[in-house]
């Protein structure tokens, strides 16, 4: 637990308190009527409402849409399941500004639906929704979906023969031991939108802002710390909250349930109503999903002259951007490759190392571990990325200029992914092994590189692909901290949407389509490599 807890403590912990402390202090003083100030603020208390009350909502979509689709992933085997299994999950991994950029073309003006109806949702509320189910579909399907596909399908039969009706036998059933797995999956949802930032910025423009979006405006427009230190608080006791209750449950799920092999249990769909269910689950992937990605990329070459590949071609040339950048946008690929690179690196030692001690221990302390790690996915990037000018500024961290600096951003978001991902691989091997390597004179250094790593090979390899797919798509710290000669992909998009002009629009939606293609890569490679299908990722 030493390297995790160090990594956490310095890139975590110290610049999350070194800005809220510069906001509540001066001259020297601790300025705690302040968080009285904003605490009972209307305006905070309406940015408040609004977050909790999305959150909320596009947990309850997200849940109404995607259990059908958990269901049909988990009991029906059919040709293409695994190319579907890893489309579903692209969006999960895409920055949110590549999400905003697609849903924008989609919902937007001059998008798919003002052409052909003349309806615009964007800078509305349920285009916000919409994009949140985009994004959240896969936690659900691969959460709920990873524990009914391992659920013995005889438990149900058998209440079936003892004479309970379908509904039922799955209610009394089925539905007690899935609860755990709905109600992490719903928690993760509500953490992922309760937090949602690029989003809200992109689609709800000036009328809506969350938490996130409200830090940012304070942080980075008005130059008010304070404001922004106090939200960071309030924020952070939230998440805190939400972790705490998301291990319980998680802890619940894997204590009280006998599972089976995933293999034994998934079978063709066998009748008119099972057949009906799937294709209507198709059709909801087809036009929540894919619909938006296809769109995204007609628009890539949607030129003023027709279809053709300017807006590709332009994103090689520094000049065809208007100042946006003062190197050319397409070196922003090699950056994001790069950088997310030595991210991966770096989330792979720490997290390995984290998920091998919870593996081994157990306590009130390991608990409190286990969600530390999980902090850096709830707490404002926002606040992360800024808080790393202000604390690494001095040596022996002096580390502003440094490239490594947005790695290390980008880690703290990859590692609870890695450990996600591990962790109940590890928790499957069985002790004994490790006890008979010992009795046969090997170290605990060699028992694990001869025993345990030969086990979990491939759960290391899928853990360091999604490190690397969500380190290339982070957006809200490396926007403070990316250099202008060096812009990652994502910083890329939101700058040239952030201009006027169809040429910025189009080469923003032209970049979008370079890094979703690269996510989607990843993540078939993923799904050929995975043979488990345990764990929330």
């Amino acid at each position: 637990m030493a390297l995790p807890l160090a990594f956490f403590g310095v890139f975590f912990a110290y610049p999350v308190a070194a800005i809220v402390s510069r906001g509540l202090k001066a001259d020297g003083h601790w300025q705690f009527g302040r968080i009285g100030e904003v605490v009972t603020d209307p305006a905070t208390a309406h940015v408040l409402w609004f977050t909790i009350w999305q959150a909320a909502a596009s947990t309850a979509l997200t849940l109404a849409l995607a259990l059908p689709g958990a269901y049909v992933f988990a009991r029906y085997d059919f040709p293409g399941k695994s190319l579907l299994r890893a489309v579903v999950t692209v969006p999960f991994v895409l920055p949110t500004v590549v999400a905003g950029s697609a849903f924008l073309a989609l919902l937007g003006r001059g998008g798919l639906l003002d052409e052909l109806w003349g309806v615009r949702l964007d800078t509305t509320v349920w285009a916000i929704l919409l994009a949140h189910v985009f994004f959240n579909y896969a936690v659900v399907v691969r959460t709920v979906g990873g524990l009914w596909a391992q659920l013995d399908p005889r438990q149900e039969e058998a209440a079936r023969v003892l004479g309970a009706g379908r509904f039922a036998a799955w209610r009394r059933v089925t539905l007690p031991a899935l609860a755990p797995a709905v109600a992490a999956a719903a928690l993760m949802v509500f953490l992922f939108t309760f937090t949602s930032f690029g989003t809200v910025q992109i689609l709800g423009g000036p009328r809506y802002a969350t938490l996130e979006v409200e830090i940012y405006q304070q942080t980075a427009e008005l130059l008010d710390l304070p404001t922004a230190a106090v939200l960071t608080l309030v924020q952070f006791a939230a998440v805190a909250v939400l972790l705490l209750v998301h291990a319980r449950t998680v802890r619940r799920r894997e204590a009280t349930l006998r599972l089976v092999d995933a293999r034994r249990t998934a079978r063709r769909p066998r009748g008119a109503a099972q057949w009906t269910l799937l294709a209507a689950v198709l059709a909801a992937v087809v036009l929540l999903i894919l619909l938006p990605l296809v769109v995204l990329v007609l628009r890539s070459f949607d030129g003023p002259d027709g279809y053709g590949t300017v807006f590709y071609r332009a994103l090689a040339s520094a000049g065809d951007n208007g100042g946006t950048f003062v190197v050319a946008p397409l070196e922003a690929i090699g950056n994001s490759v790069s950088y997310a690179l030595a991210a991966t690196a770096i989330a792979v030692v720490v997290g390995g190392l984290a998920a091998a001690a919870l593996t081994r221990r157990e306590g009130v302390l390991v608990r409190g571990f286990d969600a530390l790690l999980m902090l850096p996915l709830g707490t404002s990037a926002v606040t992360v990325g800024f808080g790393f000018l202000i604390a690494l500024d001095e040596p022996p961290l002096d580390l502003r200029t440094s490239w490594i600096l947005v790695p290390l951003a980008q880690a703290l978001v990859g590692v609870p992914f890695v450990v996600r991902t591990m962790l109940p691989v590890l928790r499957a091997v069985d002790p004994r092994l490790r006890e008979a390597a010992a009795v046969l004179g090997a170290s605990p250094l060699r028992a694990w590189r001869e025993v345990d790593l030969p086990m979990v090979g491939r759960a290391l390899a899928v853990s360091a692909g999604f490190a690397f797919a969500v380190s290339l798509g982070e957006f809200g710290a490396t926007v403070f901290i990316a250099r202008p000669d060096r812009p990652t992909l994502p910083v890329a998009v939101a700058r040239l949407l952030g201009r006027p002009g169809e040429l910025n629009y189009g080469q923003a939606m032209a970049l979008s389509t370079v890094l979703m293609l690269v996510c989607a890569v990843a993540l078939l490679v993923l799904e050929r490599v995975r043979t488990d299908r345990t764990g929330e990722f």
